[in-house]
C-alpha cells in the first residue's frame, strides 16, 4: 500500500467565524452601540418579552431590533406595532441559526447610527444559536416555566454562554411542577456568573429589575462594550 497523507485538524473551523465576531464586537464598540443576542427554545416568550421590555427601555435608550427566523415576518411586524421601533427581519434561509457576517447584514440594514440598543432576537433553538457568535455585546436566553426546572442540565452550552438568564412565565407557576430553586441552581451549576431573574412577560413581575439591569450593565460598560 502506498503512503496516505494524514492531515492534523488542529485549528478550529470556529476560528474565522470567532475572529469576525470580534470585528463586529469593535465595530459596535466605536459606534456606541450594545448588541444583546436573545436566545431561547420555541415558545418561550422570546417576542412577548421584547416587547414589553423595549416599552419600558425606550425611555433611556434608542432601540432597534432584528428578529430571526427561517420564514415569515410575523414577529418583526409584532414587535414594530408593539413597541412602537425600529425592527427588521432576518430570514435564515432554512439554517438554524445566525453568525457574525450574517448580523452584521442585518446591522447594516436595520441602520444603527441613530441607536443605542440592538436586541437580536435569534432563532427558535437551544443548541445551534448557542455554538456560534454573533458579535453580540452580551447573551441572554429565555426559559420558561413550562419547560422545566431541569432544562439547564440537558442544554448545557446556552446557560454556560450566557450572562443573563430569563425565566419567564411564572404567573404559570401554579399550574405545573416547576422548582425555582432547582432551576435557578442548575443554570449556576453551568454559569455561576450568570445573573438569573424570574419574570412574567405577561403581568410585568420583575421587568423592572430586568431594566435596571440594562440601564446599569450598558452605562457601565458591560461584558464586552464600553461606551
Amino acid at each position: 500500500m502506498g503512503n496516505v497523507k494524514v492531515i492534523n485538524l488542529s485549528k478550529s473551523v470556529f476560528d474565522d467565524l470567532d475572529r469576525e465576531a470580534e470585528i463586529l464586537r469593535g465595530y459596535l464598540k466605536s459606534k456606541g452601540v450594545f448588541l444583546v443576542n436573545v436566545m431561547s427554545s420555541p415558545g418561550a416568550g422570546k417576542t412577548t418579552t421584547l416587547i414589553a421590555l423595549i416599552n419600558r427601555l425606550l425611555k433611556h435608550f434608542r432601540i432597534g431590533v432584528m428578529e430571526a427566523d427561517i420564514d415569515s415576518d410575523v414577529d418583526a411586524v409584532k414587535v414594530a406595532d408593539k413597541a412602537n421601533c425600529k425592527s427588521i427581519q432576518l430570514h435564515t434561509g432554512g439554517m438554524c441559526h445566525l453568525d457574525a457576517a450574517m448580523t452584521k447584514q442585518g446591522l447594516d440594514e436595520l441602520g444603527i447610527d441613530d441607536l443605542d440598543l440592538v436586541f437580536l432576537e435569534n432563532v427558535g433553538n437551544l443548541v445551534c444559536p448557542a455554538e456560534f457568535d454573533t458579535g453580540a455585546s452580551m447573551d441572554m436566553t429565555i426559559l420558561s416555566v413550562p419547560e422545566g426546572d431541569d432544562k439547564p442540565l440537558k442544554y448545557p452550552l446556552i446557560y454556560r454562554k450566557c450572562d443573563l438568564v430569563l425565566i419567564n412565565k411564572i404567573d404559570a407557576m401554579p399550574y405545573f411542577t416547576f422548582d425555582m430553586d432547582r432551576c435557578v441552581a442548575n443554570i449556576k451549576l453551568r454559569n455561576n456568573n450568570s445573573t438569573v431573574i424570574p419574570i412574567s412577560a405577561k403581568t410585568g413581575e420583575n421587568l423592572d429589575e430586568v431594566v435596571n439591569y440594562f440601564i446599569k450593565i450598558i452605562s457601565s460598560g458591560g461584558k464586552n462594550y464600553n461606551a
